[in-house]
């Protein structure tokens, strides 16, 4: 009954997880906090949203399309609270990478694979929430995340210099290629009216970001640089402004598309899915740190899976979770999900009643905002301190760096390539993991003996190894062990101090039978000590205990010691592992 009670809550919470919090908004102090972060995120995502379009090579509006219905059931069927769903840069960057080689950019097959993109990135997203395998996110390690990210970041900046410049170039193979092309051309045909528009909105923002942080400060510059350029004539002299964007709220359609184009964006939504859940879940993490409150990682994959899928069907594109509006709607006291619904409706407002104000937005002014949006993101420390853990990790987030660098815009090669490279050092690591002679140290316990220059005891060895033992290390264990006895000829017992073995595979304990009998051979036992219990439960099954001896497994290394010293006959001052305080040697 239990078993069934606890079940029926799971699918509940799945199902309608927003009946945790709706009740609280009866609460007047909750609907109005709730009220103020919604409209206060709103500010922010309209005129980020539209930036982040264009990024993705897509009209603005279709940015506003993504911050509606995806905003908002993200909010509803998630379990973060305060977690601002809708464009981002990095996903918005990997959209356009993953589109622009298969169809024009601005092109209506171009919005219609976008669609096709968001509605694939969503399904899967669901599948994994649904069947609770929000586990393979661990795959993407720390290393690999921050070198992309600090890649990723400084691509988006720099595929905005050519909005700043005023200029147009064609579209290189690699990234780097457009930006010296870009530069190129800058040099001799900038537009000054667009480059002097997109300065003054960077220095509104970082002013006020610096001097008056609780500003909105994108706000401020979209306004004030959408009135000089209306003053001005801004679009008259050539500068590029948003234009028409339609008025009305986006209609229900799905995406017509075909097996081929689903195979061709494949690997490019799992890609996206899984780092758009990153950035998503890292920051909802964080919240619900500091509120305490309970966070489904599972659950906030189904949330953000259906949000994708809404998004698909709108007409727009992959949505996440976003680091600067979750942290602008956490910090402007938003208690439940009811502010992201806000959020949407304030969206809805401004598609319905307020487009013709943005007719004038120079185009420049949206690159200035995605500019600034990821300033932040360039993060050297991370790298630093991954290097001061691990150097392999160090330089598994400075190779992902590079590459993001070299290979763009074909993002998804980089993280590939970094996800091998971790699960490669992962399989090093577990292959050769710490083995070592334990000895007693001067304090009475027993130590690394190679680490703390001991006295080994010539008749008998303490050996620890720390790791799984498994098809992959056997042979390892195999060969140190038989070092070990090759290098003591007077060598009559081996304790493995088993403590460190988690697990073991069908060829490790095969290869314990083997090794037992060569060791048999040669007058050398066998014996463990603090092996776990579900060690000794796979030793039973496969009757090793009945093969070694019941005798020869111990629970402590001392109970270990003192048997082999009574069958060897030695006394308690002949063998460096007998002198001094034994007692403080057991487990």
């Amino acid at each position: 009954m239990i078993d069934v009670t606890a079940t029926l809550v799971r699918w509940r919470r799945m199902m309608v997880p927003f009946l945790d919090w709706i009740g609280e908004l009866k609460d007047p102090q909750v609907l109005k906090a709730d009220l103020i972060a919604g409209i206060t995120v709103a500010l922010v995502l309209v005129p980020q949203s539209m930036a982040y379009a264009q990024l993705a090579g897509l009209p603005p509006y279709i940015g506003l399309y993504a911050s509606f219905v995806p905003v908002m059931l993200a909010a509803f069927m998630g379990s973060s609270r305060q977690l601002g769903t809708g464009p981002v840069a990095v996903v918005s960057l990997m959209t356009a990478a993953a589109l622009q080689p298969l169809v024009a950019t601005g092109s209506e097959g171009y919005l219609v694979y976008a669609a096709v993109l968001a509605l694939m990135v969503g399904v899967f997203q669901l599948a994994l929430g649904l069947f609770r395998l929000g586990v393979l996110v661990d795959f993407l390690s720390h290393p690999v995340v921050v070198g992309f990210t600090n890649g990723a970041a400084i691509i988006i900046a720099t595929s905005q210099l050519s909005k700043l410049f005023g200029v147009k170039v064609e579209s290189a193979e690699h990234h780097y290629e457009t930006v010296w092309r870009v530069l190129v051309e800058a040099s001799q045909h900038t537009h000054m009216p667009t480059l002097i528009m997109g300065l003054c909105a960077l220095g509104m923002m970082f002013a006020m970001r610096k001097f008056m942080p609780k500003l909105p400060n994108v706000l401020i510059a979209v306004v004030v640089t959408t009135v000089a350029a209306y003053a001005m004539g801004f679009a008259e002299m050539g500068g590029k402004v948003v234009g028409d964007v339609p008025k009305g709220l986006p209609s229900v359609k799905v995406p017509t598309f075909s097996l081929d184009v689903i195979l061709q964006l494949s690997s490019a939504a799992v890609t996206i899915a899984l780092i758009a859940f990153m950035e998503a879940v890292a920051i909802a993490k964080a919240m619900a740190a500091s509120t305490r409150q309970r966070l489904d990682t599972n659950q906030e994959l189904v949330g953000q899976g259906l949000g994708n899928i809404a998004a698909g069907f709108f007409q727009s594109y992959p949505v996440s979770g976003s680091f600067s509006r979750s942290a602008v709607n956490f910090s402007a006291g938003a208690l439940t999900g009811f502010s992201s619904i806000v959020t949407g409706l304030v969206v809805a407002i401004t598609l319905l009643f307020l487009t013709p104000l943005l007719y004038h937005l120079p185009q420049a002014t949206l690159a200035a905002i995605i500019v600034m949006a990821v300033i932040n993101l360039v993060k050297i420390e991370p790298i630093k301190h991954a290097m001061k853990v691990q150097k392999h990790d160090g330089m598994v987030a400075i190779i992902t760096f590079a590459l993001t660098l070299i290979v763009a815009p074909h993002l998804e090669k980089s993280i590939i390539v970094g996800v091998m490279l971790s699960l490669g050092l992962f399989l090093y690591r577990s292959m050769r993991p710490r083995f070592s002679e334990l000895s007693v140290h001067p304090d009475g316990t027993l130590r690394d003996a190679d680490v703390h220059d001991l006295e080994r005891c010539e008749t008998m060895s303490v050996l620890r190894f720390d790791g799984s033992l498994y098809f992959a290390n056997a042979g390892y264990f195999e060969t140190k062990v038989l070092a070990n006895i090759a290098g003591k000829p007077k060598l009559k017992y081996v304790i493995i101090d088993a403590e460190g073995i988690n697990q073991i595979d069908a060829t490790g304990e095969e290869m314990l039978h083997v090794l037992s009998h060569r060791m048999k051979s040669a007058g050398v036992q066998l014996m463990f000590a603090r092996a776990k219990k579900q060690i000794i439960d796979i030793f039973r099954a496969t009757h090793f205990v009945e093969h070694l001896g019941e005798q020869h497994f111990f629970r402590t290394r001392t109970d270990a010691i003192h048997f082999a010293r009574a069958n060897i006959g030695e006394d308690a001052t002949a063998s460096p592992l007998l002198r001094g305080e034994m007692a403080t040697a057991s487990a």
